[in-house]
């Protein structure tokens, strides 16, 4: 993912968020209106995200210590983990809470220009938002359904910032409804039904951000095109005829490590394989340039021993074997 495109789409929600929080909470005051009270919550809680990834890809542009070896290219998911846990707390549980307070004490709407004046401002200063952050992902998404694009992307921000926008818009669709029917029918009880509604929907939209940014966090490879690139780089067809098995992994969006077994002919010289392996690891940072730990072993391909199947010995994660294997 492109940092800046993803910074823009961050700033443009953060911008939106806050004049947004300000505006419900003065439609609040005036109307006493428990949906915008949630709508309020949840754009203040929406613009803490947003100074939480801005956060964390500050942090992730350190440079590698000791300590540190592989760098802070995971700060960016950490942060984005805090989000979702951001958004299901102080957003999801607190519109929940106020929905259910308000249906068991509903009260008659006051000024109700208020609430129907801020949210209508808001629905068009989030899809401001929302029209940012699809244009930034649309450079990078490719052929893949926007499902596919949130599943498999590898920088956080800008399927956050989405599933924000998109949560967003669809929170103030129901509040809306909620206000208008408080309002045609007289009774508030519907207006607490919003304010129900829009806590369910950040509550679900906060397990998908955590579920996703929590298989980055574990660790995920490289994506299907990047893993073709790899393994068509490090073969030459001379030196390096195959590869015997290979592990990637990504150490941040935009930092891969990338650990393969190769195969070597038997009679070449240590001159010979180090030559190759330099090489095939410049073709490997030319064809994907995030590619930054590269570590390439050598051994000799025997066709007896890949007959036997999978060693787990020999592949990165199992115990380690007491002799060589001959793969």
């Amino acid at each position: 993912m492109s940092a800046s495109g993803g910074t823009r789409a961050i700033v443009a929600a953060l911008g939106a968020n806050l004049a947004i929080a300000v505006s419900k909470f003065v439609a609040f005051l005036f109307s006493g209106s428990s949906s915008m009270l949630a709508e309020a919550v949840h754009s203040l809680a929406d613009s803490g995200n947003q100074f939480l990834l801005l956060l964390g890809g500050k942090k992730a542009q350190r440079e590698a210590t000791p300590q540190h070896p592989f760098g802070y290219g995971r700060e960016r998911y950490i942060y984005a983990f805090l989000v979702s846990i951001v958004l299901f707390s102080v957003g999801g549980m607190f519109a929940v809470y106020e929905g259910y307070e308000k249906i068991r004490h509903p009260h008659e709407l006051e000024h109700w220009y208020w609430p129907v004046g801020v949210l209508v401002f808001a629905i068009i200063a989030e899809g401001f938002s929302f029209r940012t952050a699809i244009r930034e992902s649309n450079e990078l998404r490719g052929k893949l359904s926007w499902t596919q694009f949130i599943r498999r992307a590898k920088a956080p921000e800008l399927p956050v910032v989405l599933l924000e926008d998109f949560g967003a818009l669809i929170g103030l669709v129901l509040a809306l409804g909620g206000v208008g029917l408080a309002l045609i029918t007289g009774d508030g009880i519907w207006d607490g039904i919003g304010t129900l509604c829009i806590g369910i929907l950040l509550i679900l939209i906060a397990l998908v951000l955590a579920a996703e940014t929590k298989s980055l966090l574990l660790g995920e490879a490289a994506g299907v095109d990047d893993v073709k690139k790899i393994e068509a780089a490090i073969v030459d067809g001379n030196t390096v005829t195959g590869i015997i098995h290979m592990r990637t992994l990504h150490l941040g969006p935009e930092e891969l490590l990338i650990a393969a077994k190769i195969a070597v002919q038997h009679d070449d010289t240590a001159a010979e394989v180090a030559h190759a392996i330099n090489a095939a690891e410049a073709r490997i940072r030319e064809a994907v340039p995030i590619a930054r730990v590269i570590y390439l072993e050598p051994d000799i391909y025997s066709e007896a021993e890949a007959a036997k199947g999978p060693d787990r010995e020999a592949t990165p994660g199992g115990p380690a074997p007491t002799q060589p294997t001959g793969h």
